[in-house]
């Protein structure tokens, strides 16, 4: 198969427990099955992949802690010669887990945090001393010789206190920052106008994000991304659908981006019943956007078409109930003002306790 076919890399979404209720969750607000594959399927999706030629596997979830063949599974990626990374929240992670983990050979550890404040990192992930479990993870992730990253979500009530979550980066011995902004799919969309950060917020943001990348170049890869409803151009989601990625999700399905439930009307496959190369090469929902041809005619007369790829086909699908439709962040598309609404309206004073909260299966 061409290089330029094949998927890089797999998010194997293992389950959607998870023992925190944060209201940025990009999980499904409504999970389509409550079956999760067992550990003979997954062993044989990883194995798939492997052959399909996937280089790497995210582990994720929900909260991949939860499911007891965690360790098995990650073996088996190694083994099946694959870069293996765990996208957690460190809920659950003990000293004799993390030997575990680190003696399958994982890679990193994605160490996921509300903000570098206790009070506010456990307000927002809706229990009580989560912050200190997670700062106590950290130790265990250095101890154990698996290198760690972190992640936090930026959104109205943390993008202020950017500098001190890149502090506490630098502190805890974190080879990668990742500064996800809010993506509004799943819960999050349900909260979007009280995540929302203002406009100032962003910009400031922004302007921290570059003295600090430059400050700790060589130390800490930080990755910072402007948050879609403050551009003006879309960003080439998932690299363009169907070209370089694939997610699997707790029941089996397969999507070509792990928010691709929020399209109605487009059928997936499982693994249960096809393999993950037919699934790749020959599915209705992985074909449905590949390439330009699915475009509108004013998407596809776009110098920028196969460099943004029309954008993301969720986001079209939520603001503008037709995933056909051009990303409404580009400006060029007639449903921008959508998108530019969103940003400049405002909640006044948004309370933390006016979120609605994730809801655990």
């Amino acid at each position: 198969m061409d290089i330029a076919e094949r998927p890089y890399a797999l998010l194997a979404e293992l389950t959607y427990r998870c023992p925190l209720h944060c209201p940025y969750c990009s999980n499904p607000v409504r999970a389509a099955e409550s079956v999760e594959l067992d550990s003979e399927e997954w062993k044989q999706v990883i194995r798939e992949a492997g052959t399909l030629g996937v280089l790497q596997v995210g582990f994720s979830g929900g909260e991949p802690l939860q499911r007891k063949d965690l360790e098995m599974l990650v073996q088996v990626a190694r083994e099946t010669g694959l870069y293996t990374n765990l996208i957690t929240s460190g809920m659950g992670l003990t000293e004799r887990r993390a030997e575990q983990l680190a003696a399958t050979g994982l890679d990193n550890i994605q160490l996921s945090f509300q903000a570098a404040d206790g009070e506010l990192a456990d307000r927002i992930a809706g229990v009580r001393n989560a912050h200190d479990q997670k700062l106590r993870v950290a130790k265990l992730v250095q101890r154990s010789g698996v290198a760690l990253s972190l992640n936090v979500v930026l959104h109205r009530f943390n993008i202020d206190r950017l500098r001190q979550i890149i502090d506490l980066a630098e502190q805890l011995g974190a080879t990668r920052l990742e500064l996800a902004n809010t993506q509004y799919y799943g819960w999050a969309n349900r909260n979007r106008p009280i995540l929302m950060p203002t406009r100032i917020q962003v910009e400031a943001a922004v302007r921290v994000a570059r003295a600090e990348r430059k400050r700790l170049m060589g130390r800490i890869e930080i990755l910072y991304v402007l948050p879609d409803y403050f551009t003006n151009r879309p960003k080439p989601c998932m690299n363009g659908w169907g070209r370089r990625y694939l997610t699997v999700n707790p029941a089996g399905f397969v999507l070509p981006c792990p928010t691709a439930w929020e399209i109605p009307g487009l059928r997936f496959d499982r693994v249960r019943e096809r393999s993950l190369a037919w699934i790749w090469k020959m599915s209705e929902s992985f074909n449905r956007f590949r390439g330009t041809e699915w475009m509108p005619d004013r998407c596809r007369s776009c110098p920028q078409k196969e460099i943004d790829f029309g954008g993301c086909r969720c986001q079209a699908a939520l603001l503008t109930g037709d995933p056909s439709n051009a990303d409404p962040v580009c400006e060029f598309s007639p449903h921008h003002r959508l998108v530019r609404e969103a940003a400049d309206r405002r909640a006044d004073r948004p309370a933390i306790d006016s979120l609605i909260f994730r809801q655990n299966p």
